[in-house]
């Protein structure tokens, strides 16, 4: 029969998805999912059913539910997968119980319990995982620059990366996580690049009209290397591609140059204007990223069905 032959009872075969957290990733995520082929919000769930973020989903015509993490518990039996878009201090309390449950967990938060996931890097290897986290949102953006960085040069000392995001795309619950965000994004910039130091720095930008998010990468190679940009150009453009497959308003808008003996790659990141207008690139890049990572592992799952399908026949 073959997956593809599949494709016409596609509403059988959605993954079916729950999202925690009704704020501004949960709603931007909630818009994103319900355009995807291959999965399907069947709750979401907050607490409160006031939020703005509860009317865009009832709008949509998604349950919902405000019970928080206690709707699991009791419909565990809805959702093959759940995207925790709470905070950092909740998803620690979640992970357990979604273990315990047998329900995939894809963290939003900068928790950082997980095997962190980049797609345009590692999405193959997170496929297995039961729980695995998406880092944050300036990870999202300067990781795929940092990993190209790390595999054409072998002795990368220092890695800074500084995101500006408009302050009214920062939800309380990314105001709430600044801590873990640098910790977790600082983590995730050595364990893809090799570098032997990071920093991570995040603003929020007050402007108006709201500013694009912008993420700018400085390496430093070992003293005495030369940093070699035609070696990073090819594999830098190959991993923006990537990218872009899943966020389209990813870009590069400066470098790769030598600016001072260090390597400067300048990203910029539009968003969909899914929830929030298109500044709110920061929601796209988390957000496209972890419905990527959901719809391959939706794929992966319907390869095997349809294989066992087809070994009985």
């Amino acid at each position: 029969m073959g997956v593809f032959g599949l494709w016409g009872t596609m509403k059988q075969v959605k993954l079916k998805i729950g999202i925690l957290g009704s704020g501004n990733i949960g709603t931007d995520l909630l818009v994103k999912v319900q355009r995807s082929p291959l999965l399907e919000c069947t709750v979401f769930v907050g607490r409160s059913l006031t939020s703005s973020g509860m009317a865009k989903a009832q709008a949509l015509g998604v349950r919902v539910s405000s019970d928080s993490i206690s709707f699991f518990e009791k419909n565990a039996d809805t959702v093959d997968l759940v995207f925790d878009a709470t905070s950092a201090k909740d998803h620690k309390l979640h992970a357990p119980i979604f273990k315990r449950l047998g329900i995939r967990a894809v963290d939003l938060t900068p928790a950082k319990l997980g095997l962190m996931c980049v797609p345009s890097v590692n999405l193959s290897e997170c496929l297995n995982e039961t729980n695995v986290n998406m880092v944050t949102c300036g990870g999202q953006a300067s990781i795929p620059i940092a990993h190209a960085i790390g595999k054409t040069h072998k002795d990368v000392d220092y890695i800074e990366v500084v995101s500006s995001i408009a302050s009214r795309s920062a939800g309380p619950a990314t105001r709430q996580n600044l801590d873990e965000y640098i910790a977790t994004t600082e983590e995730g910039l050595r364990y893809f690049s090799g570098a032997k130091r990071t920093k991570a720095i995040l603003n929020l930008n007050p402007a108006q009209p709201c500013i694009d998010m912008q993420a700018t990468v400085f390496a430093k190679v070992a003293d005495g290397t030369v940093p070699d940009i035609d070696k990073l150009k090819p594999i830098l453009t190959e991993i923006v591609s990537r990218v872009r497959q899943y966020v389209p308003g990813y870009e590069v808008i400066l470098g790769p140059i030598v600016e001072n003996g260090r390597i400067v790659v300048m990203v910029r990141v539009k968003g969909l204007g899914d929830y929030l207008p298109a500044y709110a690139g920061n929601l796209d890049i988390i957000n496209c990223a972890a419905v990527a990572m959901a719809e391959e592992y939706a794929k992966q799952r319907l390869e095997l069905k349809t294989y066992s399908l087809e070994g009985r026949s």
